[in-house]
């Protein structure tokens, strides 16, 4: 019988190397990170002190991949998986704040309403002979102070305003996510492309600390910052990338009406929201207080009558406003708007380093960029075009606002 024998050339087995040695690249999965136990100092810094003292040896096994490109790719995937690991502790710690918001709610309002009751029946049984009379005056007063004390904490902390900033933590790390996926997937990363990534992680982590800290009740309402201080360029490109005269002058009227129209009306709104935010805050502490000295002099002769007011009165009206307060999310509608008028600031800004940059081989690609406007805004491409043209003959007249999404 005869036996037929495959000869392989050189190109062949050559190639077959090749496949072999590709399939080193690294590939780390991120399924399993929410097992680990969030480290919060350990995960701020892990990032920065990886880029300083990376000691990573790179797979030179294939001669056709450079050495810096594995290095690159490395650290890339080593952020990926800080990024990774921060969705997961932001989703964790607002669903967290948000049983605290609801549990604290629920209990001091009981404590409220329980020390009124108490006030109320102390107050109808002052002339029954060997009624629990002190009894109830004394768990009336614990109660209400009991309550002022939580109270005060719970308005210090703000569970919903946390809830609402873990909330766009995560989601704004999981954009990152996607992005530095598709960096991976669609393009050869660079090391600019690395300082980049690593510099929106950090400036992520500083907008949104996990720490219970930070101004909840601050004196002027600013938008929230979660991008890098210093813009990044795209790489350079041939001709005119994109841009023309009239998206420069496009842009330039979408950045007027972002100004003066988004942004200020999320500021203004802001503005309101934190006024109500302080006056609930005051109040409800101070309605427990006076419901707990009205507590105090129950059946007190000449001061019966107003220690049974503020005894009960002073209980109803602190359950209502904590309901108002921490029911209504009032700290999570201050930091949402805070956030709105944040992202028409990135927006601005975005547009405005653009256009400052008068190379435009260095800016990002003009249709690209107009396709990226239009969809932030929720509008198509000839209704951006319209809306600025129209915004353009109605100067500071405008009554339509730039975006359609919120």
């Amino acid at each position: 019988m005869c036996t037929k024998t495959s000869t392989s050339s050189p190109s062949s087995s050559s190639h077959r190397l090749i496949t072999r040695a590709s399939i080193h690249l690294p590939k780390i999965s991120t399924a399993n990170l929410d097992i680990f136990t969030p480290n919060i100092a350990s995960n701020i810094s892990m990032v920065q002190e990886m880029h300083k003292f990376s000691r990573i040896t790179p797979n030179t096994s294939n001669p056709n991949v450079h050495p810096d490109h594995e290095v690159i790719m490395e650290k890339l995937y080593m952020i990926l998986e800080a990024v990774s690991d921060r969705v997961e502790m932001h989703k964790n710690i607002g669903t967290y704040r948000n049983n605290w918001n609801s549990l604290l709610l629920t209990s001091i309002n009981t404590m409220t309403l329980s020390a009124a009751t108490m006030a109320g029946i102390a107050s109808a049984i002052t002339s029954v002979p060997g009624a629990p009379l002190e009894t109830l005056k004394l768990s009336s007063s614990f109660l209400y102070l009991a309550a002022t004390g939580m109270l005060m904490i719970m308005n210090r902390i703000q569970p919903s305003q946390l809830v609402e900033e873990q909330r766009n933590a995560a989601r704004l790390f999981k954009q990152l996510e996607s992005e530095i996926k598709t960096k991976i997937a669609i393009s050869k990363p660079s090391l600019s492309d690395v300082n980049d990534a690593m510099e929106k992680v950090l400036a992520l982590d500083r907008a949104y600390p996990l720490p219970l800290h930070g101004v909840k009740f601050p004196a002027k309402v600013e938008p929230t910052v979660w991008w890098p201080e210093k813009p990044t360029t795209s790489k350079r490109r041939n001709d005119k990338n994109g841009w023309s005269v009239e998206l420069e002058e496009e842009m330039t009227k979408i950045i007027k009406v972002l100004e003066v129209k988004d942004k200020d009306e999320y500021i203004r709104l802001g503005e309101k929201a934190l006024k109500l935010n302080k006056g609930l805050a005051i109040a409800g502490p101070l309605l427990t207080g006076l419901g707990a000295i009205g507590s105090a002099f129950l059946a007190s002769a000449p001061q019966s009558s107003w220690a049974m007011v503020l005894g009960v009165m002073g209980g109803a009206m602190a359950s209502v406003v904590n309901t108002i307060q921490h029911g209504g999310q009032v700290g999570m509608v201050f930091e949402m708007y805070r956030g709105n008028a944040g992202f028409f600031k990135m927006m601005q800004e975005s547009i405005e380093s653009n256009l400052k940059e008068r190379d435009v081989g260095k800016r990002e690609n003009g249709e690209v960029f107009e396709m990226k406007v239009a969809l932030q805004l929720g509008r198509s491409l000839s209704e951006l075009r319209d809306f600025a043209a129209s915004s353009s003959r109605k100067g500071k007249d405008v009554e339509e606002f730039g975006s359609k999404l919120f």
